[in-house]
């Protein structure tokens, strides 16, 4: 069986940096932004809408963009049709995981990867770190090109935090970021991404060794 890894994550806590970093010294795979390219490819809905679906950025959105001209049947409400839209993106992402789960070793950053592969048994990751520490991190790194203040950074990080909750929970049952969720929780608030990334490394290099 494939080894899998699964990275949840704060917002600014380096998660995907630490899910790159893995992959590069393990020589695992490393899936993140390709799954919303898949999930769209195969529900013919825009990138930016899957996008949007799984970050929970607005709520519910009108009006939708996608590949393809849709119309909601006459009968069904606009509710209605959004709610089988976000049905339709979530069940793609499960097909779409199990499938890329079963090509290879692999990374897996958020989309509730945890818990849809909860049968393969993943190595269950959960990163986290201070607020001022990831306010610094979205600073050092440029929050979507966007020159934003301490108080607006510590809002946006509090605001995608929250729907990211909000979905991992609709979708799951479970609390998104409870530490009995994850076999392994890191917080990155007084040590590198990168120390982090080859410490583990080599943990799970050694293990494999003795397994």
């Amino acid at each position: 069986m494939n080894r899998i890894i699964t990275i949840g994550r704060e917002f600014g806590s380096g998660g995907r940096e630490l899910g790159k970093r893995l992959s590069e010294l393990l020589g695992y795979a490393y899936y993140d932004k390709e799954i919303i390219a898949e999930i769209a490819k195969r529900t013919q809905l825009a990138e930016s809408y899957v996008q949007q679906i799984i970050e929970q950025k607005n709520g519910f959105f009108f009006p939708i963009n996608v590949g393809r001209t849709l119309h909601p049947a006459a009968h069904a409400s606009a509710g209605e049709y959004v709610m089988k839209q976000y049905a339709t993106v979530y069940a793609e992402q499960a097909n779409v995981l199990r499938e890329m789960s079963e090509k290879s070793d692999c990374i897996i950053v958020g989309r509730c990867a945890d818990y849809i592969l909860r049968e393969k048994k993943p190595l269950r990751l959960f990163v986290y770190a201070d607020i001022d520490s990831r306010i610094e991190r979205c600073k050092q790194k440029g929050y979507e090109g966007e020159a934003l203040d301490d108080k607006k950074l510590r809002r946006e990080i509090l605001r995608v935090d929250k729907n990211r909750a909000k979905y991992y929970e609709y979708y799951t049952g479970r609390t998104w970021g409870d530490h009995s969720n994850y076999d392994l929780c890191i917080n990155t608030s007084r040590i590198s991404v990168k120390e982090c990334a080859q410490m583990l490394s080599h943990m799970l290099s050694t293990e494999s060794v003795h397994q």
